[in-house]
């Protein structure tokens, strides 16, 4: 059975949201948007979900997403078809470590000197021996993750760790900074309040 939302004008997270419900109770769905953090956050949950997914791009910035669960063939060819995510997968007592930079600066008092130290904690973060697995930059904290940051060079270094890097998506629009991030993934109150949810450590300087 296929279902078709259209999420054109709705702020985000709503498309990501009205997709996964969706997903619960239909093989196939079709999600309409009109903007590119949209785009991107859906696609990101079909693709996070072990889904297929087609997008065409339409005329006026009009984006049709097609998203198609799949067979679960572990279950047998008559098994229901499934979308798996990560956290529907049980987790450790422990869960991941998620690092939360939500301020270009660290601590109160003085901004020159939160700002910099601010950017001694990312760079740090790097070489830790108990690093992130998640970072969730917000308000501010989205600064560190524009192309020409200061920090992008350690920000792409723990990427290229497998560190997790999550952007918000309405932080970055607010600050007009969506087309100028050089690491991470634009993303949404969903998966950031998901993120936050199963973490085993929270860490925010």
């Amino acid at each position: 059975m296929s279902e078709l939302i259209d999420a054109k004008g709705l702020a985000c997270p709503e498309p990501v949201v009205l997709a996964k419900k969706a997903l619960n109770l239909h093989d196939e769905v079709t999600v309409i948007v009109d903007n590119e953090t949209a785009r991107e956050n859906v696609n990101r949950l079909a693709a996070s979900s072990g889904c297929a997914v087609d997008m065409t791009e339409e005329p006026g910035g009009i984006f049709r997403i097609h998203i198609k669960k799949q067979q679960n063939r572990q279950a047998g060819g008559d098994a229901p078809s499934v979308c798996r995510r990560p956290e529907d997968t049980p987790t450790s007592a422990h869960g991941p470590t998620v690092f939360v930079i939500s301020s270009n600066v660290m601590g109160h008092g003085n901004d020159d000197l939160g700002a910099v130290l601010m950017k001694a904690f990312i760079h740090t973060a790097v070489d830790l021996d108990y690093g992130p697995d998640i970072m969730i930059f917000y308000n501010t904290g989205v600064k560190f993750t524009a192309s020409d940051s200061d920090v992008i060079d350690d920000l792409l270094a723990l990427q290229e760790k497998g560190v997790k890097l999550l952007i918000c998506g309405a932080c970055a629009n607010f600050f007009n900074l969506t087309n100028k991030i050089g690491a991470g993934s634009i993303s949404n109150m969903y998966d950031i309040a998901g993120a936050l949810s199963t973490a085993g450590r929270i860490i925010k300087p």
